[in-house]
């Protein structure tokens, strides 16, 4: 495999430097975005690349469960953080990190334990990398339908409060609403894989073949893959849906959009 340098990484990120030097005539405020997101991209992975290489030598579960709960707890926070309306306080957050946790946790021990079979299944070779594909698609689909849930939910209100006059249940009023987000939660995965081989070549399958992988055993581990974010991230954004519209009504079945920031 090719190692690449610091000056190579310096000439990639130049890319984002410019886009935010153009971008800030358009809006000054995505440019910073873009900035910040860079720098946090190259410290991140940066770390997990020094913290993997020592989890590596050090193969342990408690190391493994710690550093699992920690991508699973910022993956919670990025969740809410971009969403227009959120719900306020904790509940927004809660709501992303138990939604990742019932799907891309289940999955993850599904596949590491039935699928790939490998002993000891918390092998950090593959649990980490896996969970980490795993939540940052759910993430994805989670903070879209989210965002579409409370956007929606804010911009009906009229319609939804009417429904609940005419005697309609929290799940009858917002039945049209439901269809819109679960499909928004799901489009950039079925989007992913209607492509996958034909406009793209998804990230696993191309670090495996640049580090000298054989393309076929590449490509079989790129669909089990796009397989298990598919299920992520449906049964994901339905555990984040179900749990949203549960927060946007109380128990008399009433509206309660003060529960979101505005």
């Amino acid at each position: 495999m090719i190692r690449l340098s610091e000056l190579d990484l310096a000439i990639a990120a130049s890319l984002v430097v410019a886009l935010a030097l153009f971008s800030r005539r358009v809006y000054p405020d995505l440019a910073r975005q873009l900035v910040v997101a860079g720098l946090r991209t190259a410290i991140q992975l940066t770390l997990i690349g020094l913290v993997l290489k020592t989890l590596f030598e050090n193969a342990s579960l408690l190391w493994v469960a710690l550093l699992s709960l920690v991508m699973l707890a910022v993956a919670g926070r990025e969740v809410v953080a971009r969403q227009h309306r959120r719900f306020a306080g904790v509940s927004g957050y809660a709501i992303g990190v138990l939604s990742m946790f019932i799907s891309s946790f289940s999955i993850a021990l599904f596949a590491l334990v039935v699928v790939v079979g490998n002993r000891p299944w918390y092998q950090p070779q593959y649990a980490i990398p896996l969970l980490g594909m795993l939540l940052g698609n759910t993430m994805n689909g989670i903070a879209l339908a989210l965002d579409r849930l409370t956007q929606s939910a804010w911009e009906q209100r009229e319609v939804i409060e009417a429904r609940l006059v005419l005697g309609h249940s929290a799940s009858e009023a917002l039945s049209g609403i439901r269809q819109q987000v679960y499909r928004t939660g799901l489009i950039p995965i079925i989007n992913a894989m209607a492509a996958a081989g034909v406009v793209s070549l998804p990230g696993m399958m191309t670090g495996q073949i640049l580090a000298g992988a054989e393309p076929v055993e590449a490509v079989k581990y790129q669909i089990m893959i796009m397989f298990l974010i598919t299920g992520g991230a449906g049964f994901g954004t339905l555990a984040a849906v179900h749990l949203g519209v549960k927060r946007l009504f109380d128990e008399r079945q009433r509206l309660r959009l003060d529960r979101l920031k505005r």
